[in-house]
């Protein structure tokens, strides 16, 4: 295709919604070698952050890192607009640790649409589109509200959370996806004509609070990280000025005005009937839920340099507006508090991804592609992982390659996916660390080792970058062969040394050894070392050199674990099999199996409601 045929309203592929899993999305194909048409109810609104001005945290930081790894851009957007950088979890495991970026929210904005407008293949419009054209089960095309119509081979929904989008603050309710921004109307419609079944969820977002009326006197300061990491695996990552959060805390005249203040809650007078986030409640449903904790964390959370704009996290509600003044202005440091934006709550469709397979394609309509919120996520990383990977598959389609499939032992989004299209969730799904059965394998810091191979081969990843993780990994194998052949003696000052860290040896240790105990870190050992002292290595570097000496054990338990888990996926179930013709398993199974129609006895084992027994049934029929 040539990029004269956007002038026939021709493109390879549409991209409908351009928030983090369309800009994903838009910019992979492109890269890829496909003409994207992007469109957007509002093109000012491109890669916004509608509800928490961050990007990370647990699990999620994880999924920014392997964006990074493929060739995707939110960890390059991130390290370039942060407003702090903080790693939490520092003093757990490595499991569990986690990157966070307050952002600068309209600078993210910007950079973002900045890189899009810099790609000759991608076409940027302002519509709705309303519908989706389909022939012989095969996507041709698209219409938007103007009545235009558009060509093309694969589209990309990644609508968020405006499909038929209704707003409520209070008992009043308001057509509309997020705050100053309509409802995408028709689409939704069009797709259930298509046989696509479409469910409703809710969200919600606290209140913006002027700056100017915050007394930041009496919160507790939440700094940054004196010493940064970074997202993205490239070089060059700007070092910013680091900017505080603060923390202030609910109380009982809080939780008081919201008891006495239920009665006006959409939630609580069933105007709501989507399911909200359960690891995101409401600040009412806090209150109702966990009626004997006395107070709430509440961190105040600025939303960029250019505006006096201030996030409060933790504050989510759909309470009157009225009364979330009275509620603010209960909280330390609020008393005077003005409201910009109001809190609210937003419902609307979603749908259900147990309708997609594992490459985000619909399993009914060829080439219709589904990433974000709408397939039930909730989360800007989550969708970013999931337009990623639906961006890269529609030009696999294109193309007539096989799809990329991650599975669960390579990737948490692998396991995002898998979990989305075997478990029929019922309310947004957030990724979590216990999600992972494989997650000391699946860390932020190794997501380069696991992934970066796949994104070059794809074509995400060009060659100096792929250069600089050979170099990379080439260094950390080396500094874990010297750490295992380099000695230290027992001498004086080397147990006084680590007698600050409650360690002693009584005989000569190689490093390695030394550093498998709990309370030796590599820096500890550049005390114990001059060699490893006047070592230049990078903190990447030593850390995974660290994590993979020290976990050694642990590591090798759970690559047998994943070695045993792809067992299964080697018994492919047929596309065409009839499950009311299998005998020996219960009608519950059959019920689950014909529903999702997984491909192979691994994903059928991880469906809910299918017994073990049932599995064994299915091993030995597809077995022959």
């Amino acid at each position: 295709m040539t990029g004269l045929d956007y002038i026939n309203n021709k493109y390879d592929v549409i991209v409908v919604g351009a928030g983090h899993a369309g800009c994903e999305a838009a910019i992979s194909a492109s890269k890829l070698g496909c003409n994207v048409l992007l469109c957007t109810l509002n093109v000012d609104n491109i890669a916004l952050q509608p509800c928490n001005p961050a990007i990370g945290g647990p699990a999620k930081s994880t999924l920014v890192r392997e964006i990074d790894a493929l060739g995707g851009i939110m960890g390059e957007v991130a390290d370039a607009t942060y407003l702090q950088m903080k790693t939490l979890n520092s003093s757990k495991g490595p499991a569990v640790r986690a990157l966070r970026a307050q952002s600068d929210k309209k600078e993210y904005t910007r950079y973002m649409r900045n890189i899009i407008e810099s790609i000759d293949n991608i076409w940027v419009k302002q519509t709705c589109i309303t519908d989706i054209k389909v022939k012989d089960g095969e996507i041709v095309g698209a219409a938007d509200e103007y009545g235009i119509e558009y060509a093309c081979r694969a589209i990309i929904l990644t609508t968020g959370t405006s499909l038929e989008g209704k707003m409520y603050v209070g008992l009043q309710a308001y057509s509309g996806g997020r705050l100053g921004e309509r409802a995408a109307i028709g689409l939704s419609q069009s797709l259930r004509e298509h046989g696509v079944q479409t469910k409703k969820l809710k969200t919600g977002t606290p209140a913006r609070v002027d700056k100017r009326t915050i007394d930041y006197s009496k919160m507790t300061v939440q700094p940054g990280d004196d010493e940064l990491s970074f997202y993205s695996f490239k070089p060059n990552r700007p070092v910013r000025k680091q900017y505080p959060c603060y923390l202030t805390r609910t109380n009982e005249e809080t939780h008081s005005i919201i008891r006495a203040n239920l009665d006006k809650s959409p939630m609580y007078q069933g105007l709501i009937h989507g399911v909200g986030p359960r690891y995101c409640p409401s600040i009412e449903d806090k209150i109702v839920r966990f009626a004997s904790n006395p107070s709430h964390h509440i961190f105040i959370e600025p939303e960029g340099l250019n505006t006096y704009e201030v996030y409060i996290q933790g504050f989510s509600t759909s309470l009157p507006a009225c009364v979330q003044v009275e509620m603010l202005r209960s909280l330390p440091g609020l008393e005077k508090a003005h409201i910009i934006k109001p809190a609210y709550a937003v419902e609307y469709d979603y749908v259900p991804a147990v309708q997609t397979t594992h490459s985000l394609m619909s399993k009914n309509i060829k080439g219709l592609f589904f990433a974000g919120q709408i397939n039930g996520t909730s989360g800007y990383e989550e969708a970013a992982a999931q337009g990623l990977v639906a961006g890269i598959n529609s030009v696999h389609y294109i193309n007539g390659k096989e799809p990329m499939i991650l599975s669960r032992g390579s990737s948490y989004t692998g396991t995002l996916i898998d979990d989305l299209v075997t478990k029929d969730i019922q309310e947004p799904y957030r990724m979590l660390t216990s999600r992972s059965e494989y997650r000391l394998l699946l860390r932020q810091d190794n997501a380069d080792s696991r992934l970066t191979e796949l994104g070059h081969k794809i074509g995400l990843i060009d060659d100096a970058q792929y250069q600089r993780f050979l170099q990379k990994q080439e260094n950390i194998e080396k500094e874990i062969k010297r750490l295992n052949e380099t000695k230290i003696s027992a001498d004086d000052v080397v147990n006084s040394i680590l007698s600050k860290y409650g360690e002693h040896i009584d005989r000569g240790i190689r490093l390695a050894e030394l550093l498998k105990r709990p309370n030796i870190t590599y820096n500890v050992l550049k005390e114990l070392d001059n060699q490893t002292k006047t070592l230049d290595l990078s903190r990447d570097i030593t850390e995974e050199a660290e994590v993979l000496i020290k976990y050694d054990g642990y590591i090798k338990r759970q690559e047998q674990q994943v070695e045993n888990g792809t067992k299964l996926e080697k018994y492919r179930i047929p596309a065409d099999v009839d499950y009311s013709q299998i005998k020996h398993i219960s009608t519950e199974t059959r019920e689950k199996l014909e529903k999702i129609r997984p491909t192979n006895l691994a994903q059928a084992s991880r469906i809910g409601g299918v017994k073990p027994a049932d599995i064994s049934v299915l091993m030995v029929m597809f077995g022959k």
